[in-house]
């Protein structure tokens, strides 16, 4: 006889992890386990391929509830009755419906309803009363012996022990939301849900051998299996594969001509190269479905960037799925596709944020509902988290959470309560928590979706599996990942601002050209990158100008070499000592001047690694792959990543390799955990970076402003705004007659758009624009109040903006003219035939501040932008030196002045926390500053403003900074508001 399990995939409520329950089946003695979770099957192809390993027969299912209530238990006799339960459950979580009750009709699905719930009589032949444990002692009373046939045992497990029981107990408090002690007994399981053993379940039943063998009859028929093996996605793109490899040799000849002209032999032979490997490991459709949406965006003039291990493949080139050239890279395509590659490969194709849910729209109509969803992932309890969720449905005052989570060691602590949550959140840790959806994965499948899993819909969402990449794997689907970054968004309106403003069209794929202008170069070597993708962090400034980089490969590296486990770990300063001295160092290995001369012996790819743990440790191509995913934190068991460890060290002992040697080697392998880019990657992101850089340098202004509309840059907007102003713009506050939602460009004049008001209401700003747009210009106050009849707080917050400033009347006064309207009558808004003439009144001088100004501008737009914060000061004093002359000022002590830009927190090896600052000094220059430890204690930051800074100025492979000895906050002169 079988036993039935829900799983920890049952949120908050399962305690089992899935694959613990095949071995506590096999342990107890049964024969089949019956995996039935609340309302998913999140866990069922895990589950599957668990029992096919333990060497036991699965059965899938579904216990549906309605909150706290069970309505039926559907049991799937095969893969077609797993299919019907997914599609039950998607049609309800798709359509916003309830499960019906009762259960719908199925083919292949026993339906187990719980005892007492419903007539024997009005069942169908599929369907059937279970009997638990705790319902035995009912059947006497109840028409089993009328219809013995239509009952069978269910009695499901959610918990081994009586610390599984406890720790239900907890996820039901935090699932209801409240106090444990407040728990009723229908939100928590009952007592024979508590796992025993197969022979004591068939003891409990003894009395009722009919009712066993009505069980075993049934459910010996149900089982299920999947096929771990073969590829899921869509098999074809044309119909048939013959016509695919004919329709992908086309499309790569067309696009080798485009990419490289007529008569490039090595291209060619690369492009025959990759396409045979393609057709024989049978990925053709994926190329040319993923050609087919670029092809759709393209001709709607979305702008994409193609990154990720796909750029690594001149198919993908040709067919301009990515801008980055293999060649000029020499990048491998078995990096992409290989036949000992343990994972799938997959494209990622970046959109901007404006355009990603129609490129998605698109997929889902054009291969059909049925055969796409987007990629699922799972949020899971996490330490700091868990604890949070423990210590509020134990009614701890919030006090006692922050002081349990923040400060762990804290005396206080070592109570008995905080000891017992703590244990808590130690069992509690990866439990499953919320389905949530991966970044940007998509599948498409040949067969529908709902023969592998039921779907969710999230709010303003598409389709989503209910389980995550890890099991997408497993089950050989290739993910197609559709992203979105706001960086394309400003690349793709700042062409077309140019387009509309000077008539001038940029192509923009045009990076070959980019690459070799001057004036780009030059932009590029002093860091002039504020704005542009991934090369605007103060970091990545000083790394450029540190690397004096003014080309593409040197920007590939340097857009690898910032990420944190190669900076951590010390290498990126060894990469930049050794760029500036490359004869002044030896290489730790004759492999690694052999595979890593062009990086000067520091592993800054994926692909170095891999090189590095082939030809240095030994480890073949599986298992570099294996650790390729490690170092993306793109695994799912630790075990399986120390066996590769264990691996590395016994081989280099083979070889001979000193012990010291192999572990300074792997502690710059593991350095890169979590953190690392292949080059492909950071070829793809540098190509991105080109195209924004040559829209900087020859139309600033107009960049500044596509930058600022897509709110997605590494600095806050006032800091655009202040570039914008260095590139020679002028910045205008928003203007009823002028302005548009989004901030707009008359020659150099930048006019603010109503976005960056505070407090003001979207409908009226749509409505101002439309009114604008079908009457014209507002001639004055009263005309505007009477065309829009904005309430009195809305027409105040335009006021005080500045916004109504084209009247050539004061703020002062346009406020005492406002407030007379405020006690008329407001008939609604309607166009008159004939304007009728406004009384005057004459108002006695009113005095006005512009420090004022600079306030509310703070209010409501987050910064002044009549003035600056300088102007704002008390002290006239602006800094011994400015920004431009920090290169001449190396070893000087010097006080400087700036605004506070950005703050990094940086933990050091003797934990302690360390600060690197940026600032903007009173000529809008930045400038950058170092603050050790103990600095950054004494003379802490308080907050955006001025600060006076007394410090060292260093130098460092060409790049200044400010090394921080004493620093305090510069008092603004008070708020005449107040006054």
């Amino acid at each position: 006889m079988h036993l039935t399990f829900t799983s920890y995939y049952s949120l908050r409520y399962g305690t089992l992890p899935v694959g613990e329950i095949p071995a506590l089946a096999l342990g107890a003695g049964a024969e089949a386990v019956l995996l039935a979770d609340i309302n998913n099957t999140s866990g069922t192809i895990d589950f599957v391929k668990d029992c096919k390993k333990a060497g036991i027969r699965p059965m899938a299912g579904v216990e549906f509830r309605d909150g706290n209530r069970l309505l039926y238990t559907g049991i799937a006799e095969n893969n077609r009755g797993f299919k019907e339960l997914n599609d039950l459950l998607s049609r309800s979580n798709l359509q916003g419906t309830p499960l019906p009750r009762p259960a719908p009709p199925f083919r292949n699905v026993l339906v187990v309803y719980p005892f007492g719930s419903r007539q024997v009589a009005g069942l169908a032949e599929n369907e059937f009363i279970g009997v638990s444990i705790s319902d035995i002692g009912k059947l006497p009373v109840s028409d089993y012996r009328k219809y013995p046939d239509r009952y069978l045992i269910h009695n499901p497990f959610s918990f081994s022990d009586e610390k599984g029981y406890e720790l239900h107990r907890y996820l039901r408090a935090i699932d209801n939301n409240i106090l444990l002690s407040r728990l009723t007994p229908e939100m928590v399981a009952g007592s024979d849900r508590m796992m025993i053993s197969h022979e004591k379940l068939r003891s409990a039943f003894s009395g009722h051998p009919a009712l066993i063998r009505n069980t075993e009859r049934l459910t010996g028929r149900c089982s299920i299996d999947f096929d771990y093996h073969t590829i899921k996605n869509r098999k074809t793109f044309t119909g048939s594969a013959y016509d695919d490899r004919l329709l992908l040799e086309k499309l790569a000849a067309d696009g080798l001509e485009y990419r490289y002209g007529r008569n490039n032999r090595t291209a060619a032979a690369r492009v025959r190269h990759e396409l045979d490997i393609i057709d024989r490991l049978g990925f053709g459709a994926y190329f040319l479905i993923t050609w087919d949406i670029i092809r759709y965006s393209m001709s709607r003039g979305f702008y994409h960037v193609g990154r990720g291990s796909g750029a690594n493949s001149i198919v993908a080139y040709c067919l301009r799925i990515t801008d980055v050239d293999p060649i000029e890279l020499d990048l491998y395509f078995e990096r992409f596709l290989n036949p000992k590659r343990s994972s799938p490969p997959d494209f990622d194709i970046d959109y901007s944020w404006k355009e990603r849910d129609e490129v998605l729209d698109y997929i889902f109509k054009r291969y059909g509902r049925e055969h796409t969803a987007l990629l699922g992932a799972t949020s899971t309890f996490k330490g700091k988290s868990a604890l949070r969720e423990l210590g509020k449905v134990m009614g701890l005052p919030k006090a006692e959470i922050d002081r349990l989570v923040d400060d762990p060691n804290n005396p206080l602590n070592q109570d008995g309560i905080t000891r017992h949550i703590a244990e808590l959140g130690t069992r509690l840790a990866d439990f499953p928590n919320i389905r949530s959806i991966h970044a940007g994965g998509v599948l498409i499948s040949e067969e529908p979706i709902t023969c592998y899993t039921a779907l969710d819909l999230p709010p303003k969402s598409m389709p989503v599996t209910q389980w995550d990449m890890y099991v997408a794997e497993e089950l050989r689907f290739e993910k197609l990942d559709i992203l979105s970054q706001r960086g394309i968004g400003h690349i793709r309106d700042c062409v077309e601002i140019i387009r509309n403003t000077s008539g001038i069209s940029i192509d923009i794929h045009q990076v070959e050209k980019f690459k070799r202008d001057e004036k780009v170069k030059e932009q590029l070597r002093n860091a002039e990158t504020n704005g542009c993708f991934y090369i605007e962090s103060p970091a990545m400034r000083g790394l450029l100008k540190k690397l004096r980089c003014d080309n593409y490969l040197s920007l590939v590296a340097a857009s690898s070499i910032i990420r944190p486990g190669v900076a951590r770990s010390g290498m990126m300063r060894e990469y930049i000592q050794r760029f500036h001295n490359p004869q002044g160092f030896e290489y730790i290995h004759p492999v690694m001047k052999e595979q890593l001369s062009e990086t000067y012996g520091v592993m800054v790819y994926q692909e170095d690694v891999l090189k590095v743990c082939h030809h240095f440790a030994g480890l073949d191509l599986a298992d570099a792959d294996v650790l390729r995913r490690a170092m993306s934190g793109k695994y799912r068991s630790r075990v399986e990543f120390q066996k590769i460890v264990d691996k590395y060290f016994s081989s280099c002992r083979e070889r001979a390799i000193p012990d010291a040697i192999a572990a300074e080697v792997w502690r710059q392998i593991e350095s890169f955990a979590g953190y690392s880019f292949s080059k492909a990657h950071s070829a793809s992101f540098a190509v991105e970076s080109y195209q924004s850089l040559y829209l900087k340098t020859y139309f600033p202004v107009e960049f500044m402003v596509a930058v600022i509309n897509n709110f997605g840059g590494f600095y806050q907007s006032w800091v655009y705004f202040n570039e914008a102003r260095r590139c020679g713009a002028t910045i205008e506050l928003p203007c009823v007659n002028n302005s548009s939602y989004l901030n707009s460009l008359d020659g150099k004049t930048i006019y603010m758009g109503f976005v960056h008001i505070a407090g003001l209401e979207s409908n009226l700003a749509e409505s101002l624009l439309a009114e604008r747009e079908n009457n014209g210009p507002f001639s004055g106050l009263t005309d505007f109040v009477e065309r829009l009849h904005p309430t009195m707080e809305q027409l105040i917050i335009l006021i005080r903006t500045g916004a109504l400033r084209f009247t050539g009347l004061g703020k002062q006064q346009l406020l005492w003219e406002a407030h007379m309207f405020s006690g008329k009558k407001q008939p609604e808004p309607a166009t008159a035939l004939f304007s009728q003439p406004v009384r005057q009144f004459t108002l006695p001088a009113l005095e006005h501040n512009p420090l004022e100004d600079a306030y509310d501008e703070i209010e409501l737009l987050d910064f002044p932008v009549s003035m600056s914060y300088f102007d704002m000061l008390q002290t006239s004093f602006r800094g011994e030196i400015s920004a431009r002359q920090l290169p001449v000022s190396t070893g000087k002590m010097v006080r400087m002045a700036g605004i506070l830009v950005t703050i990094k927190y940086v933990r050091t090896v003797k934990n302690e926390i360390m600060h690197f600052a940026t600032f903007i000094d009173n000529e809008g220059e930045f400038f950058d500053t170092v603050h050790f430890p103990d600095i950054a204690r004494a003379f802490p930051f308080r907050g955006r403003g001025v600060y006076l800074l007394l410090g060292k100025v260093v130098e460092e492979f060409g790049f200044p900074s400010l090394e921080v000895a004493k620093m305090a906050k510069l008092p603004l002169k008070a708020d005449p508001r107040l006054l």
